[in-house]
């Protein structure tokens, strides 16, 4: 329940959020996909946030992390940042604290958590939450750059219209596959791109993925 609440917070903030309920599947995210903030739970089903911490850590981690907890004794707060968590909140919460913490996260130097994606001229950086392309600013709403950011964080990788729908509506039970459709047609007609050497391309039967100069569809 909590996951899915924070999940919601985010979402409504415009962040682009993958949650995962176990110790294994978090550390298997951790190794395979590029994120900027980790957010922890202390209480998982096979193992506890504080061992993802040690384990992630451990293996050379370096994002930032947040762990949630109810937990509120001082002794627990050290135990959660000598095991290399970067912050510490006790629930119950207030949203807008949780927002507050992100935000303080997100902001640290870029060497440690900034992220700045690249495609040909199309440039979108996720501390700022901007895109431009050519150097020129492109406007976006909410669900534009959560989608573009999805596509340019994995640019090997197609995703269908189905997993786009899951991943970035699930908490929006009146979208549809045309609404994906729709915001990937809007998208693409916002960044100029062109008929002829699209950035964004359909390869039938596996969906959309961002494709760079030179490369095959």
């Amino acid at each position: 329940m909590m996951g899915r609440l924070v999940t919601l917070q985010l979402e409504r903030d415009h962040y682009v959020v993958e949650r995962v309920d176990s110790a294994k599947d978090a550390l298997f995210n951790l190794r395979v996909h590029d994120y900027d903030l980790v957010i922890l739970d202390w209480m998982l089903p096979d193992q506890t946030g504080l061992d993802v911490c040690r384990t992630y850590r451990s293996s050379g981690g370096k994002l930032p992390i947040l762990m949630l907890t109810a937990k509120g004794e001082a002794h627990d707060k050290v135990s959660a940042l000598d095991t290399g968590a970067d912050d510490y909140l006790v629930k119950p919460f207030v949203p807008e604290e949780l927002n507050a913490r992100v935000r303080a996260l997100l902001r640290r130097p870029t060497t440690i958590t900034g992220k700045t994606f690249q495609v040909r001229d199309l440039v979108l950086d996720t501390a700022s939450r901007q895109v431009n392309r050519g150097g020129r600013p492109v406007e976006l709403t909410a669900k534009e750059f959560a989608l573009l950011e999805l596509l340019m964080r994995h640019p090997s990788q197609s995703f269908t219209v189905e997993a786009i729908l899951d991943r970035l509506w699930k908490s929006e039970t009146n979208a549809s596959l045309e609404t994906v459709r729709t915001h990937v047609k809007t998208l693409r007609r916002k960044i100029g791109d062109s008929e002829e050497n699209p950035i964004i391309r359909t390869r039938r039967g596996l969906g959309y993925r961002i494709v760079g100069e030179g490369e095959l569809g």
